[in-house]
């Protein structure tokens, strides 16, 4: 009896692995259609050098680049990072640490910015820092993606915080520790694997909008590094070019997309590589 049981169990475990990993290979087929197929399209223009060093031209002329993209990207990006992440991970921590009816509304307010439109959070950053000024620039972009970071960012600390065990924030409350000393200085890196995963969500969502750019930082087709004057960025290469009847263009559109899911890809594995890395170094300790 004891036998027949054991078959059973062996054959519905082995069914029931066979089922996860069907199913696990049924969801990655999209995204490795997704990414085949703009290597294929992006690589001839990705493949060359002055597609990185170069900026835009006209139609018919070779040697078109999208530096001013790429640096236009990583500059809004880069200061929408720098605001959006010291204040969501304060305010995750603060969600957990002290929590109230304010954390209430918080992460109300959050849960409902995650799920709204980015071309919202455009009309709202257009009126704020675009109207009264009468003026486009990388700074009224970067705003509009820190509106759009920040929602990520305080939920996914908010939930690496909760995983903390109150017996460490115990152990900090006991040697007499203030409670923010404890938050800050205990909790917080215990909880720094999770708080940088969302931080790079964050950032990987914030890379890929186009529709906050088209009314904040509105495009430029030259080389510019000032942030209060029109920024290109590569979403915005990708949504112009790819409208286009000239399969230069279009050529362009793909080699931007490219490089823009393959520097998603180098700070992913870069997180992961960082987190591993503190993880085995807290084991250590």
């Amino acid at each position: 009896m004891n036998r027949v049981r054991n078959v059973r169990r062996r054959f519905m475990n082995s069914l029931a692995l066979a089922v996860v990993y069907t199913l696990t290979a049924i969801a990655l087929i999209p995204l490795a259609l997704v990414l085949w197929y703009t290597a294929v399209k992006g690589w001839p223009a990705a493949s060359h050098l002055e597609f990185y060093v170069n900026v835009e031209r006209p139609v018919g002329i070779p040697g078109a680049g999208v530096a001013h993209a790429i640096v236009g990207s990583a500059v809004m990006v880069g200061l929408a990072s720098l605001i959006s992440i010291p204040v969501g991970v304060i305010s995750g921590v603060n969600l957990v640490e002290f929590g109230g009816r304010f954390a209430r509304v918080v992460r109300l307010a959050a849960d409902v910015l995650v799920g709204a439109p980015s071309i919202a959070i455009g009309l709202f950053a257009y009126v704020l820092f675009v109207a009264p000024f009468h003026h486009f620039s990388g700074v009224a972009g970067a705003l509009a993606l820190a509106v759009l970071m920040l929602p990520v960012v305080i939920r996914t600390t908010e939930g690496a915080v909760a995983l903390i065990p109150a017996s460490l924030r115990e152990s900090g409350l006991a040697l007499g520790l203030p409670r923010w000393r404890v938050a800050l200085q205990l909790v917080l890196p215990a909880a720094a694997p999770g708080v940088i995963t969302g931080a790079l969500l964050a950032i990987a969502r914030a890379a890929g909008e186009t529709a906050p750019l088209l009314f904040t930082g509105f495009g430029n087709r030259f080389w510019n590094v000032d942030p209060t004057q029109p920024m290109s960025a590569l979403p915005l290469i990708v949504f112009h070019d790819a409208l286009t009847p000239y399969p230069a263009l279009q050529e362009q559109a793909w080699g931007a997309a490219l490089v823009l899911v393959a520097a998603m890809l180098v700070v992913n594995l870069a997180s992961r590589w960082a987190v591993r890395r503190q993880v085995r170094l807290a084991g250590q300790l």
